[in-house]
């Protein structure tokens, strides 16, 4: 079996990035799992947001909302459908922004924090990469 070298570092950067202490992909024949040690005590916690500060521009206050998967990003649940969210729009935490298709699997991407909807920063029916830029947010 080849080892995909750049998949194994984009995997273990989501490690990292969420927190995870292991993480399995089963693909195709294939079945990767990642481990590592976490220090006591911080299993199951996110990591550490930096402060917010109010006196910063309202363009550092902005929350970015990224991409978890490789696939095509689409602002509207079907074609016929109005958009997810426009720029200017105040959603709740958990609400749905876009879906991502991937492996012809329609995901939902939601807000991890509430907030106004700052810029969006795909086309609809682009390809994105994992960790791309999605949505700007201005918490509140």
């Amino acid at each position: 079996m080849d080892i995909d070298l750049e998949l194994l570092k984009r995997l273990s950067a989501l490690l990292r990035e969420e927190g995870l202490s292991e993480l399995t992909l089963v693909e195709g024949g294939r079945r990767i799992t990642l481990k590592r040690e976490l220090p006591r005590g911080t299993e199951g916690q996110a990591p550490a947001a930096p402060p917010r500060e109010e006196a910063q521009p309202r363009e550092e206050r902005c929350h970015v909302i990224r991409s978890p998967l490789v696939g095509t990003f689409w602002r509207r649940p079907n074609p016929d459908s109005p958009p997810f969210v426009e720029v200017g729009d105040r959603v709740e935490e958990g609400q749905t922004l876009c879906v991502i298709e991937s492996m012809k699997v329609m995901n939902e991407i939601r807000a991890d924090v509430g907030g106004v909807v700052e810029e969006i920063l795909v086309e609809d029916g682009s390809p994105v990469e994992y960790g791309q830029p999605l949505f700007k947010l201005v918490p509140e």
